[in-house]
Parts: structure tokens; C-alpha cells; sequence
């Protein structure tokens, strides 16, 4: 019953999205809570040092 379910048709609209979505895939997998703290950390970094060494002469 289960090889029926995992073979059923899906919904015309958004057929193609829900395959790839699905497919499991190699490589890094990396939660998105951990991709936006990783750039939120960049960009106060990047803050932080154009405050603490300011560009003189521009």
C-alpha cells in the first residue's frame, strides 16, 4: 500500500517542484537558520569594523 502512495500522481500545478523537492541529493546539508546567522554575523562584523577604523580620507 505504501509503493501506491509514494507512486501517486501529484497535482498538475505543481508537479515539477514537488519531484525535486523531493529527491535527496548529495553534498553539505545546512539548516537555514544556520545560513542566516552565519550572514547576519557577517554583515555585523563588517558594520563593526567600518566604525572602529573608519576611512580617512574618502
Amino acid at each position: 500500500m505504501s509503493s501506491k502512495k509514494k507512486n501517486a500522481p501529484l497535482p498538475a500545478s505543481s508537479a515539477g517542484l514537488l519531484r525535486f523537492f523531493e529527491d535527496e541529493t548529495k553534498g553539505v546539508k545546512v539548516k537555514p537558520e544556520v545560513v542566516l546567522g552565519v550572514t547576519g554575523a557577517l554583515i555585523a562584523i563588517s558594520i563593526m569594523i567600518r566604525v572602529i577604523f573608519p576611512v580617512v580620507g574618502a
